[in-house]
């Protein structure tokens, strides 16, 4: 997601100051997306050399909200319009680290992809976990995490993929054993 295009939509809202806006970007995306204050007055400052916001003058409290333009509004009218492209989206590090993995003789890429499924596995539970205690009524944040959820678990069938087909010889892990005897 484009912090960019995120302020400028909640600035479509309202005139918000920087807090505000870092509060309502994650209450907006279901806490799915955590921003560092100075990632946020960074972006408000390229936005408004771009002239897609202004800042307004302080309030009583020394707080400079800023309001979008209608530059800004045309531009998030424009990110809206488009649709997001797998071409689009930022380079996938997992799949940087495990190609390199297999590549760098001194690395065992089986480690690493163990070490992933589990990390992958525990962020699903934790997902699964969090997606359980939203209130009915939280739709933003259902969503959030509903696709954080199906991404976590896109990530484990393709971990699973990879195992099977990049790791021969180590395709699968050992097949729980069963209740019933084999004949």
């Amino acid at each position: 997601m484009s912090i960019r295009h995120g302020l400028l939509a909640l600035l479509d809202r309202s005139p918000m100051y920087g807090y505000q806006l870092r509060a309502n970007f994650e209450e907006s995306t279901g806490g799915a997306w955590q921003l560092n204050i100075g990632q946020v007055y960074t972006t408000l400052a390229r936005l408004e050399r771009d002239g897609l916001v202004r800042a307004l003058a302080a309030n009583d409290g020394g707080q400079r909200p800023f309001e979008i333009t209608v530059a800004g509004r045309g531009e998030l009218a424009m990110w809206f319009d488009t649709p997001v492209t797998r071409a689009t989206r930022p380079r996938d590090e997992l799949t940087i680290k495990l190609a390199l993995a297999l590549s760098t003789p001194l690395v065992d890429a089986a480690q690493v992809l163990a070490a992933q499924r589990t990390a992958s596995m525990t962020e699903l539970r934790s997902l699964v976990r969090a997606r359980r205690r939203i209130e009915s009524g939280d739709r933003a944040r259902q969503l959030a995490l509903d696709a954080l959820v199906f991404q976590a678990e896109a990530e484990l069938r393709w971990l699973d993929h990879c195992e099977a087909t990049v790791l021969p010889g180590q395709n699968s892990p050992t097949p729980a054993p069963t209740s019933q005897p084999t004949r």
